[in-house]
């Protein structure tokens, strides 16, 4: 059964990774736009979809995971930044409030299962950090490619007060509920993932722990 992820990014490489699974990468052929009317739930969704079609419909009797994240504050959705000030812009409009993360999931199927669309939601709370701690983490290089500007599972984890959700999702993609369909849909891998989200000791869960 050919398994393919519809992205290019590092970090949902690693975490479908850790099922021990072979799969392709394949970056989809698609351009985030984001949309006024649609909630942020139906927009992740929506991208997500977009990315794994665009993959499906040239790898045909594949199973076509695509991901999508983004996140909200006081109802305004944000992506990744634009530039370093768009970056420094957004990390000052966090500072020592909660915003929420959701990443969406779609599967598409083309072994005849049913598919997947599923939305994750992570509330994260953010530390009162300084104009000089967002200078030193700008600094990093880190942010340009992360919606919301920071990176949880790097050094931007210093500037989180408290999680609440599943952690994997906030990374880039929740690997609980991509498990469990291709468990259902046959495949065997050897990960035990209830172990794994309790022990937490992958991409600096820990941290949170």
């Amino acid at each position: 059964m050919r398994l393919i992820l519809a992205s290019t990014s590092p970090r949902r490489r690693e975490i479908l990774a850790l099922l021990g699974l072979p799969f392709e990468m394949i970056d989809p052929e698609f351009d985030e736009i984001a949309s006024e009317h649609l909630s942020i739930e139906d927009e992740v969704v929506d991208f997500a979809a977009a990315k794994a079609c665009s993959v499906a419909r040239k790898n045909p009797r594949s199973i076509v995971i695509g991901s999508d994240t983004m996140i909200s504050v006081d109802g305004q959705k944000i992506g990744k930044p634009n530039d370093i000030d768009d970056a420094r812009r957004i990390l000052r409009a966090l500072a020592g409030r909660t915003h929420r993360i959701c990443t969406g999931v779609v599967i598409f199927d083309g072994t005849e299962g049913p598919g997947l669309q599923v939305v994750e939601t992570v509330f994260v709370e953010m530390r009162e950090y300084t104009e000089e701690e967002i200078d030193r983490y700008l600094s990093l290089d880190e942010s340009l490619d992360k919606a919301g500007a920071y990176s949880i599972q790097g050094d931007g984890r210093k500037l989180i007060a408290s999680i609440r959700g599943d952690y994997l999702a906030a990374v880039g993609m929740p690997l609980r509920p991509i498990a469990d369909y291709l468990e259902g849909r046959g495949v065997c891998f050897d990960l035990d993932v209830d172990k794994l989200y309790a022990d937490k000791l992958v991409l600096n869960w820990h941290s949170f722990s």
